[in-house]
């Protein structure tokens, strides 16, 4: 059902709201071909002190202001996407390297949210750019390294800490049907052994919307289409 609150501008037409990841930003889309499109890049905001996912999800979908939009959600991105369908009615969502229901999360990220132990984990972890996280994305090119590198540097410590807490203990069962899935067999941070996805990159790894934009993007052509 839609929100109540929700400002719909009827006239805008063909419009994509994309979601980034957490401790990433827009700069990780700019490989994908969505010219035929008017795209929409979702912006991070603060969370409340101790706000659930729920409630930010609320707070964020405030930034849609088509009737019906299109959702492409990016990892952490692709989670929140749905928190939102669960509040407005949506013409399609399609995630990309991420999880739609809990037990997508790999057994070990949520034995950390049981045990909470990740609230332990410095902010650095991810704030710079290192060779362990590098093999964790995916990137393997000088300039996805350095973009990696200046996103997390720029990114913000403590909505990353509060995004990954909701990540570990997220508990969602509930799949829209409207729903796409895309995900790449090398991911190492959402491995694809534990999703079901409708379409699947072959060696795509969680950055892979910028080292397989290609491939990515003729799925998208096809769904938007």
């Amino acid at each position: 059902m839609a929100q109540d609150t929700l400002t719909i501008d009827s006239t805008k037409k063909n419009t994509v709201y994309l979601f980034s990841g957490l401790g990433v930003d827009e700069r990780v889309f700019r490989n994908l071909d969505l010219h035929d499109y008017d795209t929409v890049h979702i912006r991070w905001i603060i969370p409340q002190k101790n706000e659930a996912i729920e409630e930010y999800a609320k707070r964020i979908s405030q930034q849609i202001k088509t009737e019906n939009p299109i959702l492409i959600g990016l990892s952490f991105g692709g989670m929140m996407a749905i928190e939102v369908a669960k509040i407005i009615d949506t013409e399609k969502i399609i995630l990309i390297s991420s999880a739609k229901i809990k037990t997508e999360i790999p057994w070990y990220f949520r034995l950390a949210g049981t045990t909470r132990i990740h609230r332990v984990l410095p902010d650095f972890i991810l704030t710079r750019s290192n060779a362990m996280l590098n093999w964790f994305f995916g990137v393997q090119s000088p300039e996805e390294k350095l973009l990696l590198k200046t996103i997390l540097l720029e990114s913000d410590p403590d909505f990353n800490r509060w995004g990954i807490d909701k990540i570990v203990t997220w508990r969602n069962t509930f799949i829209p049907g409207n729903l796409t899935h895309i995900h790449g067999t090398s991911d190492r941070i959402l491995p694809f052994r534990y999703v079901e996805s409708d379409f699947m990159i072959e060696r795509g790894g969680h950055f892979m919307t910028l080292n397989k934009a290609t491939e990515i993007s003729v799925i998208l052509k096809k769904l938007l289409n």
